[in-house]
């Protein structure tokens, strides 16, 4: 038996802040929870990014909706993608019973039930505020990644975004991206071919058939107007807690590349509209992916590079990135090594290659004189967890293991008619919910096309009828011709012809 009151001031030198913290439980000695041994995080470090990893209902998803209550307790707006649609029921207090009770008193806190300014959102056609981006803003080199385009394709696609650009076409959705890619091999191959070069037809159809799959996926529902503003991500209610924003993907699990297509947009938007924040006190806003493998599954080469480039760059802005997957093997390599904080709950070792998986993941950790980290992976029970976070000065703090307390807010969804009453008060929907389908790429490229058809359809009848009034003028000309000289008139009269042939004709006797 280690000695409790040594490990006790370890854990609490360890996490001990002289800044703001978010507390997520206490730490625990050979199965025990050691009362008041707390678990911080520092608000300072949560830009620092993260990963919430476990089997299968090890508690997971409660560890993100403890970690995003106390975040919005303290103003902090968090984005969370709700794959599995359990997560909704922040928007109501949760319910204390003796199982909770106890915790807490283990722990060193009394529970309270609370619950927080929520909006849903939505991808798809379920209920919630519309969440859109245009073409134009996802940008060419994007674009590319996300369809998988060859360099010669990705080349294509810029040119196309350069000619929209010159002859300001805006790039709404699909629609008009197709149009456009059909139009530059076709009535506007020549204008394509003389402004930037001739466009093969064989490389725009490879492009289209690209477009066409992700239009499969539901993107088209994705790209168009309005298109979503990020800061409406960092509302603060009335009473100075921040927003948590939950983004309902339960239909959308079979389609991983609209998923990551809309992942890769967010994160280059708000990296592009966000103010530099430095080494702030507090992120500006958290952003927890669950079912991370989704993204890095069905991911290619150039996209993992993007994915890899924003997660570096991103928490220049104050956002902080949260990975929630079941294996840190899903996440790759690159990423995992940008991830301060680290929460993980129990593994399954059921095979040869999942003992093998827990000794890599063993080795992510710290080591600790405390714990055999590869046996207490096994060895957590539901709502526990093995933690190391970065302390305020940047260093990782001690490993423990801690016993999590219980979520403030319901840990389950809500029901249909709570649901519509949470979106009858959204202040967004009105905002974002109207289908808008301005003039575009496709509308002025159709206007373009009819214009010119008319045009040469004009042109085409114009030489007809000129050509018929000169058939008719030749033959009028040929006619005056041969009646205007009396002469000729007289000599080709019947009269003259037969007198004619009656003399031939006495001579011919005679």
């Amino acid at each position: 038996m280690a000695d409790r009151q040594a490990f006790f001031e370890y854990i609490n030198s360890g996490y001990a802040t002289k800044g703001d913290a978010i507390n997520i439980g206490a730490a625990m000695l050979d199965g025990e929870t050691v009362t008041n041994a707390m678990v911080k995080i520092p608000l300072k470090t949560l830009n620092r990014h993260g990963l919430i990893a476990g089997a299968t209902g090890t508690g997971k998803t409660k560890t993100l909706q403890i970690i995003a209550e106390n975040l919005s307790d303290k103003g902090i707006p968090v984005l969370l993608m709700d794959i599995k649609g359990d997560l909704s029921g922040i928007a109501q207090p949760g319910t204390a019973n003796a199982k909770i009770e106890e915790r807490h008193a283990a722990i060193g806190f009394p529970y309270s039930a609370n619950k927080f300014p929520t909006e849903i959102l939505t991808l798809s056609e379920q209920e919630g505020v519309r969440l859109r981006a245009t073409v134009s803003e996802f940008g060419p080199v994007l674009l590319s990644r996300i369809l998988e385009l060859s360099d010669v394709q990705a080349g294509i696609v810029a040119v196309i975004f350069k000619y929209c650009d010159d002859h300001k076409m805006p790039l709404l959705d699909l629609k008009d991206f197709k149009k456009i890619l059909q139009y530059a091999t076709a009535e506007g191959k020549d204008e394509f071919a003389q402004e930037y070069g001739r466009i093969s037809s064989s490389s725009t159809g490879s492009i289209l058939r690209k477009v066409v799959e992700l239009e499969q996926q539901g993107a088209d529902l994705f790209f168009g107007e309005k298109s979503f503003d990020t800061d409406d991500l960092i509302r603060i209610d009335e009473n100075g807690r921040g927003y948590i924003n939950i983004i309902r993907l339960t239909d959308i699990q079979d389609r991983p590349k609209l998923f990551s297509t809309f992942m890769l947009s967010l994160l280059a938007e708000i990296y592009a509209t966000f103010p530099e924040q430095g080494d702030s006190d507090r992120p500006e806003l958290v952003i927890f992916i669950d079912e991370a493998h989704l993204i890095f599954n069905e991911a290619s080469s150039a996209l993992l590079n993007q994915i890899e480039s924003i997660v570096k760059l991103i928490r220049s802005k104050g956002v902080g990135l949260y990975f929630v997957t079941q294996n840190p093997t899903d996440v790759p390599d690159a990423v995992l090594s940008q991830l301060g904080l680290k929460i993980q709950h129990a593994l399954r070792a059921f095979t040869a290659k999942d003992r093998k998986a827990i000794k890599l993941t063993a080795e992510n950790y710290p080591l600790s004189e405390y714990y055999k980290t590869d046996e207490v992976l096994t060895a957590l029970g539901i709502g526990e967890a093995l933690v190391s976070a970065l302390n305020e000065k940047g260093i990782p703090t001690p490993l423990a293991r801690t016993m999590l307390r219980a979520p403030m807010s319901r840990m389950d969804v809500l029901t249909n008619g709570e649901l519509a009453d949470l979106l009858k008060t959204s202040k967004l929907i009105p905002k974002y919910n109207t289908v808008v389908d301005g003039e575009s790429a496709y509308e002025l490229l159709t206007e373009k096309i009819e214009t010119a058809n008319r045009k040469e359809a004009k042109e085409k009848a114009q030489k007809e009828s000129e050509s018929a009034r000169r058939t008719t003028t030749s033959r009028g000309s040929s006619s005056r011709r041969s009646t205007a000289n009396p002469w000729l008139k007289t000599l080709s009269s019947p009269t003259v012809i037969r007198s004619v042939l009656g003399i031939l004709g006495k001579m011919m006797r005679k």
